[in-house]
């Protein structure tokens, strides 16, 4: 059987810098004493340099999630945005990041945490 992971979706405004990245990354393992083994975007989210760039400084893989995937986790997440829903379609973003890269089951371990301009949440389960 495999390993429970810890998944750390992301979310952001566009130009967000790679320091406010690794920044909220290591407020959400100091809030929830977990530390993520991989991180997931929205794969409309796949030109903003600062995330793989953080992939690549802390040695992790870099999720993309599809739409799809991202509007099947949104019934799951606990934190709604109505500037998120404006901005991409989707009320949650760094949630259903999170929860969309593993198989069903995975639970939040941190909701959503924000920071200068991104957002953080961590999830766990077994990957997909």
């Amino acid at each position: 059987m495999t390993d429970a992971v810890v998944v750390a979706g992301l979310g952001c405004r566009r130009g967000v810098a790679l320091a406010a990245v690794l920044a909220i990354l290591r407020d959400a393992e100091a809030a929830s004493g977990a530390r993520p083994t991989r991180l997931a975007i929205p794969d409309f989210k796949r030109e903003e340099a600062a995330f793989a760039a953080a992939a690549t400084a802390l040695g992790l893989p870099l999720c993309l999630i599809g739409e799809n995937a991202l509007a099947g986790a949104q019934e799951e997440t606990q934190t709604q945005s109505d500037a998120a829903r404006r901005a991409t379609g989707f009320a949650a973003i760094a949630e259903a990041a999170a929860l969309a890269a593993l198989a069903p089951g995975a639970r939040l371990i941190l909701p959503r945490i924000t920071g200068e301009g991104v957002t953080c949440a961590l999830a766990e389960g077994v990957p997909r």
